[in-house]
């Protein structure tokens, strides 16, 4: 059997009702798309799952991937527990306007549901227009009914947090919390494997037809989590060539690397694949003996387990995140 190597997949656009043109213009995604929300960077969902871009396995997809090679790629433990389903979604979104305001059920309801996972997320803004805004969570504690009244009033936003947004921060969005993308943003965001959302409220907009999109207003009601947190933007301390914890849950850890100079990363005490996404600069990671491959900015790479060692030597300021499951 061949060796593995880190892994290009074919990126996913997505045309959405709210899309723009950035993925394309700041991040150089190729492909038919006018109105592009999405790049699905790395995905297991049912008739979206990726497809190799590089090296002998090209046009091989992930779920094969792991079939062949199971805890070689994903990790051992990863691979006892989700088998040959990938356990995360990793996208880049361009909001050229307001998303609807939704939410997404936690793994009980979904699998009761939908069997499928539910859908703890978070996001690392890229880049924000000036006076750009994001929903998470309510801004006070409320309770079903309030928030059904305010619903039928048309009044959902005046109880809803909204929160002034820039370049680098980042929001943990667990499953059961209320939010939405403000437009002007652009953002990566790591979730769980889901494609499970309910649609709360869209702006009473419609589509090309005239046509409002479908709401789910009745599923959405025992998914969602109706308490006031008033940490829901991470702090973090933004170090230079050093590695800062972002998030940190049961679904995924996702650290910040803002790299000028070479480092060099040890997983030995990770038993998991590693995901870098590159959000701005480029940068070569080194692995095995002595094999580089280069990154740039809007790349989304895919380190199997097997390997342990490695070295990230950037070639301009590179701004990283690195994802793993621990």
């Amino acid at each position: 059997m061949n060796k593995l190597y880190p892994l290009k997949f074919k990126h996913l656009l997505k045309e959405r009702i709210w899309g723009g043109d950035k993925l394309k213009t700041l991040l150089a995604k190729k492909g038919k798309c006018t109105s592009c929300g999405e790049s699905w960077e790395l995905s297991a969902v049912e008739d979206n799952i990726s497809v190799v871009e590089n090296g002998f396995l090209k046009n091989n997809n992930l779920q094969e991937l792991i079939e062949i090679y199971m805890g070689d790629l994903v990790g051992d433990k990863i691979y006892d527990k989700y088998g040959v389903e990938f356990p995360l979604l990793i996208k880049f979104i361009d909001a050229n306007d307001d998303l609807s305001i939704q939410v997404h059920p936690n793994d009980k309801l979904a699998i009761e549901r939908h069997h499928s996972f539910g859908k703890t997320e978070m996001w690392y803004v890229m880049d924000a227009n000036p006076g750009a805004t994001l929903i998470s969570g309510f801004n006070k504690q409320t309770n079903q009914q309030e928030y059904i009244n305010h619903l039928n009033n048309k009044a959902l936003k005046q109880i809803l947090n909204v929160q002034s947004v820039k370049s680098g921060d980042v929001f943990f969005i667990p499953a059961g919390r209320v939010h939405a993308i403000g437009s002007g943003i652009l953002l990566a965001e790591i979730q769980q494997t889901s494609d499970i959302t309910y649609r709360i409220y869209d702006w009473d907009r419609t589509d090309a037809h005239g046509m409002p999109r479908e709401l789910h207003t009745d599923l959405a009601l025992d998914a969602i989590d109706y308490n006031f947190y008033n940490d829901v933007k991470t702090n973090y301390e933004n170090k230079t060539n050093s590695v800062v914890n972002l998030a940190r849950c049961e679904y995924f850890t996702t650290n910040k690397m803002v790299l000028g100079k070479p480092i060099e990363r040890d997983y030995i005490l990770i038993d998991s694949f590693v995901i870098y996404m590159c959000c701005k600069g480029n940068f070569d990671l080194v692995y095995g003996d002595n094999m580089h491959i280069e990154v740039s900015m809007g790349d989304t790479i895919l380190l199997p387990a097997m390997y342990k060692n490695v070295s990230l030597l950037p070639k301009t300021m590179a701004e990283i995140l690195e994802v793993y499951v621990e």
